[in-house]
C-alpha cells in the first residue's frame, strides 16, 4: 500500500512539472543533433536497447570517429545519417526532476528555413550553436533574425567544439562579445553564452574541469531553471470561441482555449463582433468547475445572459478589445514550393476563425542573411517580408509581438490544401479608402431583379456573411 501511495505522489509530482519548448539551430555540422543527443545520454534518459542501438549504428554509419555519434539518436531519416546533417525537423521529448522538456533539433540550411519556422512556432527558447573555430557568420545571423522574428524571448549561445581550440578563454569571449552586438541590434534582451563541446560533454549537463575561467552554470542546469512563466500573456483576455455545447436545453456553454489573459467567474465580458455584454456565469471544465482559467486551460464558459455567439467569434473583457478589421500588415513567411501568386484568393486560418484573403500589397523582402530590405516581389520558397493582407472577413487580432496567440496566422491553398505562407501581424491599416475587393457584386438591376424580391435576396446574402462568404449587392 505504501509503495502504491509512493508512486501515485511521483506521478502527480511529475504531472506537476511545467514544459520548455526549446529549438536548436546552428550551421551545418555545428553540433545540433550532438548536443541534444548528449543531453539525452547525460541525463540517464535512454533505454538500453537504445543505447545499444546508438553504438552499433555509431560503427555502421556514424561520423564521429571512435566516439559515440550522439547525432544518430535525432536524425533519423536516411538522408540525414548518409550525408551527416539535418533535413526535416526532429522533435524529442525528455524530463529531469524539475522540467520536462520538448526539443525541436531544426536544419541549418537555409532551403530548409520554413522548417525552423515551424520547429519554432511554439519554442519558448533558442539555442543557436556556432563552431568556436568560425565564430559568428552568416548563418547565425540569419537564424537569430528569425528567433526574433519568432518572438522567442530566451536565446542560448552554444560555442561549440571548445575542445579544438583548447578551450581557449578569449575565443569563447570574443564571439560572445559579437553575438550580443547582433542581438542588442535586432532587440533581443535575454542571451546567455556557454562554452560547449558536446562531442565531450564539456558543460552540457555538468560543469567541466577544462573550463575553469567560466564561472556559469551547465547548459542542462540553466535549461532546468530559466523562468518561462512570465513569457505567456495573462494581460489580454482572449476567448476565441471553438464550439458551441448544447447537450440539453438547460445548458448552453462557449468551448475553446484561453489564448491569453486571465477570466474569473462573475467577470464581465463581450462578446465580438456583435459587441454584447454579459457577465461570466461558469467555468467548466471536465473535472468540475472553476473560479477562473488562464492559458493554456481547455474550458467551457457559460454566461449570464442569452447571446449568438459561434464558432471564429471572441469573448474579451470591455475594457481591453483587440483590434477589430479586415486589413493590417504582416511579417510573411512563403512556405509553399509555388511561388506566391498576389491574384489567388487563399483561405487565412487564425485561431477558431477562417476566412478568404488576398495579399493586397508586397513592401519588401528582407535578405535574412543581411538583414537588408530588398524591393517587394512576390516571394518564393522561404523568402520573407512585409505584406498586407486583405480578408474577407472581419478578425480579431492584436499585433504578433504584444499576443503570440492572436497576432499569427497562416494562409491556405485554396486548390493544393498547403499552406503557403505563415504570418505575424505587425499592425492594422485602415480601411476608410479600401474598397472591396474580395466581395463579388450582385447588380440586381442589372439581372433584372425587380424591388420585390429584395427583401428575399438581402437575408440570404446576410446567411452568407455569417458563414464567411460576403457579397456586395447593387440596388
Amino acid at each position: 500500500m505504501k509503495d502504491k501511495l509512493n508512486i501515485r505522489a511521483y506521478l502527480d509530482a511529475d504531472e506537476q512539472k511545467d514544459l520548455l519548448r526549446l529549438l536548436t539551430a546552428g550551421s551545418v555540422d555545428d553540433g545540433k543533433s550532438t548536443l541534444i543527443g548528449r543531453l539525452l545520454f547525460d541525463s540517464k534518459k535512454l533505454y538500453d536497447d537504445q543505447l545499444a542501438a546508438l553504438e552499433r549504428d555509431s560503427k555502421r554509419v556514424g561520423n564521429a570517429g571512435d566516439h559515440i555519434d550522439y547525432a544518430l539518436l535525432l536524425d533519423g531519416l536516411k538522408a540525414e545519417r548518409e550525408e551527416g546533417i539535418t533535413i526535416d525537423v526532429a522533435y524529442r521529448y525528455f524530463s529531469t526532476n524539475r522540467r520536462k522538456f520538448i526539443i525541436a533539433d531544426t536544419p541549418g540550411h537555409e532551403q530548409y528555413t520554413r522548417n525552423m519556422i515551424t520547429g519554432g512556432s511554439t519554442a519558448n527558447l533558442a539555442i543557436i550553436l556556432v563552431d568556436c573555430r568560425t565564430g559568428v557568420i552568416t548563418q547565425t545571423r540569419r537564424h537569430t533574425y528569425l528567433v526574433s522574428l519568432l518572438g522567442i524571448k530566451h536565446i542560448v549561445l552554444a560555442v561549440n567544439k571548445m575542445d579544438l581550440v583548447g578551450f581557449d578563454q578569449k575565443v569563447f569571449t570574443d564571439i560572445a562579445a559579437e553575438y550580443k552586438q547582433l542581438t542588442d541590434h535586432l532587440g533581443i534582451k535575454d542571451v546567455t553564452c556557454f562554452p560547449l563541446s558536446a562531442l565531450d560533454g564539456d558543460n552540457v549537463v555538468e560543469r567541466s574541469e577544462r573550463t575553469p575561467w567560466y564561472t556559469g552554470p551547465a547548459l542542462l542546469d540553466f535549461l532546468e531553471t530559466v523562468p518561462i512563466h512570465a513569457d505567456r500573456n495573462y494581460h489580454d483576455f482572449r476567448y476565441p470561441v471553438q464550439y458551441v455545447l448544447r447537450p440539453n436545453l438547460d445548458f448552453r456553454g462557449f468551448c475553446g482555449k484561453v489564448a491569453s489573459g486571465v477570466v474569473h467567474v462573475d467577470d464581465e465580458v463581450v462578446a465580438l463582433p456583435s459587441m454584447k455584454r454579459s457577465h461570466v456565469k461558469s467555468i467548466v471544465t471536465y473535472d468540475g468547475e472553476l473560479q477562473e482559467a488562464f492559458p493554456p486551460q481547455s474550458v467551457t464558459i457559460t454566461l449570464k445572459d442569452e447571446i449568438d455567439i459561434s464558432r471564429g467569434e471572441m469573448i474579451v473583457h470591455p475594457d481591453n478589445i483587440p483590434f477589430i478589421g479586415r486589413h493590417f500588415t504582416t511579417m510573411l513567411v512563403w512556405m509553399d514550393e509555388e511561388p506566391m501568386d498576389t491574384r489567388k484568393q487563399f483561405f487565412l486560418k487564425h485561431n477558431t476563425n477562417t476566412t478568404r484573403a488576398t495579399i493586397a500589397a508586397i513592401r519588401n523582402r528582407i535578405d535574412v542573411n543581411t538583414l537588408e530590405e530588398k524591393a517587394g516581389k512576390p516571394f518564393q520558397l522561404n523568402e520573407i517580408g512585409q505584406v498586407d493582407i486583405l480578408t474577407a472577413k472581419t478578425l480579431f487580432f492584436d499585433s504578433y509581438a504584444q499576443n503570440r496567440q492572436t497576432g499569427a496566422f497562416i494562409l491556405i491553398d485554396p486548390i493544393t490544401n498547403n499552406t503557403s505562407a505563415v504570418g505575424m501581424i505587425l499592425h492594422p491599416l485602415d480601411e476608410s479608402t479600401l474598397e472591396n475587393n474580395l466581395a463579388p457584386t450582385l447588380d440586381l438591376p442589372r439581372l433584372g431583379i425587380t424591388e420585390e424580391h429584395y427583401t428575399a435576396i438581402e437575408t440570404i446574402v446576410k446567411e452568407l456573411a455569417r458563414q464567411g462568404l460576403e457579397i456586395k449587392i447593387i440596388k
